[in-house]
């Protein structure tokens, strides 16, 4: 099944790793938050309550009250300790309270109450005591699951060391992000550069940089962890004198440092990077997650592999990496250079998988990966005959002999010439079939 596929998580595997867990917390910026969905519900779809937080539910009583009026007509009613609570204007725990003792009351084996964009609520004091109210008080046969774009780090990280929460979405890191349990903790600096680039930390999304240039600054170090001045210097000033660089520099990198810091602990320094042995390397506060390095160690891994279903899902984690180009709103001539090398690396991804599946027979598969892989560099001549021959071998002359002039349109408008005699012959083949 597709769901299984994406999300690395069969029906039998969650619930061995649930087992026990009141909370689960589907990770923000994951791809598979739907199809996770969609699984659980195929799967085990007599016992799951689903609730969507809308725009205008902007407050805690606004999403208990609209959630009484969703579950209402289920057997038996539900909602009446929750509409007590509300009526007479109680606070967090005691809504927690209610919220509980209604789950209670649902007669069924199993309940999952899937509770979608819970960032649509303000994560606020009042928030984590109606958490830390809740969690404890569930009853067993109920799990709660919830799903946002953003998450705090508390009130979850404690129920996770309490052994409450399960974190999903995070199968295909080193560790679970800014929830890693650590002996010394460390804050998460979560890098996504793929689109428009965003910057998360502890869960906390940094919207205000001061500026361009600390926001590219902090981006061209998270690209190059082991980098001189003088690259720097020649990247961002390179019409200034050194003194004058020297300056813009170190007020930008603490603007950079000042923008972290803001979101663990306004009372400490959290430096991004490190000067040693003439090399700016990162900071040893911070711990980095940074999706274009995921990207890039999948493809490294799948190249060298001599397993070809190792190298299948290898190759697939990295495409869905690839969502965007490399930080597609921002031009610097460093950025636009860097872009060419993930495009260019993507592309040989898909066509990578094309190759797969045709070794396989799966020739609809395969048709969709070189058909996609052209999207980003469709100069490849190559790539062109393979989707030529794939709809010659299904009956589809006409696609063929169009893929062949698309081809022909782009190199003519990009270089000038014609394809290559190779290209001209099968075209001819194809059209005389």
């Amino acid at each position: 099944m597709v769901h299984q596929i994406v999300t690395k998580v069969t029906l039998e595997s969650f619930r061995e790793r649930s087992s026990g867990k009141k909370v689960i917390l589907l990770y923000p910026w994951t791809n598979y938050r739907t199809l996770f969905l969609t699984h659980i519900y195929e799967n085990d779809h007599t016992g799951l309550l689903y609730y969507r937080i809308t725009d205008e539910q902007t407050s805690l009583t606004a999403w208990m009250s609209g959630m009484v009026e969703e579950f209402e007509s289920l057997d038996g009613g539900f909602g009446q300790n929750l509409k007590k609570a509300l009526e007479s204007r109680k606070k967090s725990a005691a809504l927690a309270e209610a919220l509980a003792n209604d789950l209670a009351a649902i007669k069924r084996e199993h309940i999952t109450l899937y509770i979608d964009e819970l960032d649509r609520i303000p994560f606020d004091n009042e928030f984590d005591k109606f958490v830390t109210s809740l969690v404890p008080a569930l009853p067993a046969n109920v799990q709660l699951v919830f799903n946002s774009r953003l998450l705090m780090h508390q009130p979850w990280y404690d129920l996770i060391q309490r052994g409450d929460v399960l974190v999903l979405g995070t199968e295909r890191r080193k560790d679970e992000g800014m929830f890693t349990l650590e002996k010394k903790e460390h804050p998460q600096l979560e890098v996504y550069a793929f689109g428009s680039g965003y910057t998360i930390v502890n869960g906390q999304i940094v919207d205000n940089w001061d500026g361009a240039l600390p926001r590219n600054l902090f981006f061209f170090f998270m690209d190059r962890p082991l980098v001189t001045r003088r690259e720097i210097f020649e990247t961002f000033w390179p019409e200034l004198p050194v003194k004058e660089a020297t300056n813009v520099f170190h007020v930008t990198k603490r603007k950079i440092s000042e923008r972290i810091s803001l979101k663990i602990d306004p009372s400490k320094t959290y430096e991004m990077t490190q000067y040693s042995g003439g090399f700016y390397t990162p900071g040893e506060k911070l711990t980095r997650h940074y999706d274009v390095f995921d990207f890039q160690a999948d493809v490294e891994r799948a190249m060298i592999s001599a397993d070809e279903n190792q190298e299948e899902e290898l190759l697939l984690r990295a495409v869905e990496f690839y969502k965007s180009p490399f930080l597609e709103d921002t031009d610097m001539p460093w950025i636009a250079q860097r872009r060419e090398q993930l495009r260019l690396l993507n592309s040989q991804a898909l066509i990578s998988l094309g190759r797969i599946y045709k070794r396989r027979g799966n020739t609809n598969q395969s048709l969709g990966f070189f058909s996609r892989s052209l999207a980003h560099t469709p100069e490849r001549e190559d790539i062109h005959r393979e989707i030529m021959n794939i709809y010659l071998k299904l009956g589809r002359k006409a696609d063929a002999l169009l893929q062949y002039r698309q081809l022909a349109e782009t190199l003519k408008t990009s270089y000038n010439i014609n394809p290559s005699r190779e290209t001209q012959d099968l075209y001819h083949i194809i059209d005389a079939s």
